[in-house]
Formats: structure tokens, sequence, C-alpha cells
């Protein structure tokens, strides 16, 4: 893509004002099918029609090759291979099946290096357990009319980890190890 910027092939749209999702097609990564079943109701219950389930990543990677996956819900705890796993592997895999997939990760672990490492598996957002339906709203709402583009590093691939511009800075670089960026 020009300029890492990232094409959203969800159709969603707007009904009078709220997020009309019916052509959105997702998939839910978790290996507790209760929690799958939750996720999947909040989901129908803010219209989205096609919802794919995994319980493994393997499951999941086939679901996401298919091509009919516009965003998916990603557990981070799994038996075996985990959801930064499967997050690694959308991203960084020379034959994923769609590097640009909307991936939130949901997890019962907030602590702030488990939050640093699903960023820098490629997460475009993070939701933590117990979920309500307003921050799946949230999340749904911020990859599809905001998300951030796509960068592209040696060690790197996925949207831009930065949320925020700082007016404060006048640098070239941004990244706080960086010669002469700015101490916050």
């Amino acid at each position: 893509m020009p300029n890492g910027q990232v094409a959203i092939r969800m159709g969603a749209t707007r009904d009078n004002g709220r997020m009309a999702l019916e052509s959105v097609s997702a998939l839910i990564l978790d290996d507790n099918a209760h929690m799958r079943g939750l996720v999947r109701v909040i989901l129908t219950s803010f219209g989205v029609r096609h919802i794919e389930e995994a319980g493994d990543c393997a499951q999941a990677v086939s679901h996401v090759a298919s091509g009919d996956i516009d965003i998916a819900f990603v557990d981070m705890k799994l038996g075996g291979l985990d959801g930064l796993d499967f997050c690694r592997r959308i991203r960084f895999a020379p034959d994923s099946p769609d590097r640009y997939l909307p991936i939130v990760m949901i997890t019962a672990y907030s602590e702030r290096n488990r939050v640093i490492d699903a960023i820098n598996a490629g997460v475009d957002e993070f939701l933590v357990k117990p979920i309500r339906a307003v921050d799946v709203a949230n999340r749904v709402n911020a990859v599809i009319e905001r998300r951030r583009p796509f960068i592209q590093t040696q060690t790197y691939f996925g949207p831009d980890r930065r949320r925020r511009d700082d007016p404060r800075y006048k640098g070239p670089r941004r990244r706080s190890h960086d010669p002469g960026t700015i101490d916050i």
C-alpha cells in the first residue's frame, strides 16, 4: 500500500448515526467456548452476521486464509500457541494470508509488559476482560473509522504504535531512545 496506508475492506456504514455492521465478517479466536459465545452475542447485537470461531491458532489462520475475515478478536492466552503467536503469524510471516487484518487482543492480563508485547506483535487494539459491549464497540469503531497507518521497519510490521503526536516535539525522530528526543 502506498505510504503505509491500509485499505479497510470492511463494508461498515452509518445508519442514523449508528455503525451498520451487517456486511462485516469477524473471527473470534479463543480456546474457551463460553468466551467465544459471549463475544459472538455482542457482535451479533451490533449487526455482525458472519462470525467464524476458532479454538486454536491453526483454525484461525485457516479462516483468515479463506479471505472472508474483516476483523479478528484474539484471546492472548490459548493452549499451545497463544494469541501473540497468531498475531505474529499474521503480521510477520512471509506467507501470511492477510498482513493488514485488524486484530483486537482480548485478555484478562493488563500488565504493562503484556500490553507492550501485544503492541509489538502488531495488534490494532487491546481489550481487557471482563469485556463490555461498549468497549467492543469502541474497538471496532477504532479499527474501522480511525485505523492507524501501517509502518514497516526491520523488526516490526503493523499499525503505527504511536497513538498521538506530541506538538512539543520538533525533531526528525520520535522514539525516546533516539538522540535529541524529548523525555516525557
